[in-house]
């Protein structure tokens, strides 16, 4: 038995998105990008937190190695 994390609504939601983007090439990327540098910043400053801490940056190294 195959085990899928993802539901059915996840899969309709991707497949909105996905004609949302092909039917509106002028609007979805300015749409996004304020998420995506939401997204961004907060990684920066998780590591920068990170960082700060016991071992911090030793945890950031093992971190980039992964593959």
């Amino acid at each position: 038995m195959k085990f899928n994390m993802r539901d059915k609504t996840h899969d309709e939601q991707v497949e909105r998105w996905a004609r949302y983007v092909k039917d509106n090439p002028d609007k979805w990327k300015s749409q996004l990008k304020p998420f995506i540098d939401g997204q961004i910043l907060m990684a920066w400053r998780f590591y920068l937190k990170l960082s700060q801490t016991p071992e911090g940056l030793e945890k950031i190294k093992r971190l980039r190695n992964l593959n």
